[in-house]
């Protein structure tokens, strides 16, 4: 079981980084793996992943999912069925600078590979920051 939390400055004012994140639509962009996305009834996604699992051939897989976008607080929550529990939250915040926001992942589940996990959600941090700020440009 696992509790994991990583932040990143991303030179966006936090308006505008929680717009985008807000867009399900984008979740291809910087969610490492992910392949499609699509919103529907409510907070339902279908999000399709390519994976290569360590004791199976390597894959295309599609599952349900939930987003909610909090308005207030700028946050998103995040989750999926099964047997993990695994669930997350998205938060922007202001930066220490004028212009620029703070994001914080948090990430929960009983799904206990402490490194990996790590690096996927330093990956998606820096993923965002990239697409983010390229669009800024």
């Amino acid at each position: 079981m696992g509790d994991y939390s990583d932040s990143i400055t991303v030179h966006v004012p936090p308006d505008r980084l929680f717009a985008y994140l807000s867009d399900v639509q984008h979740l291809p962009s910087y969610m490492p793996r992910l392949t499609s996305a699509r919103p529907h009834n409510g907070d339902k996604v279908t999000v399709t992943a390519h994976i290569d699992p360590p004791d199976a051939p390597e894959q295309d897989v599609t599952s349900e999912a939930w987003l909610r976008v909090l308005e207030h607080g700028k946050s998103l929550e995040w989750g999926a069925p099964g047997p993990h529990d695994y669930h997350g939250r998205l938060h922007v915040d202001d930066g220490e600078d004028t212009g620029t926001s703070r994001l914080t992942v948090e990430l929960h589940t009983e799904h206990a590979e402490g490194e990996h996990i790590d690096h996927g959600i330093r990956e998606a941090l820096n993923g965002i920051k990239q697409e983010v700020e390229a669009a800024e440009a």
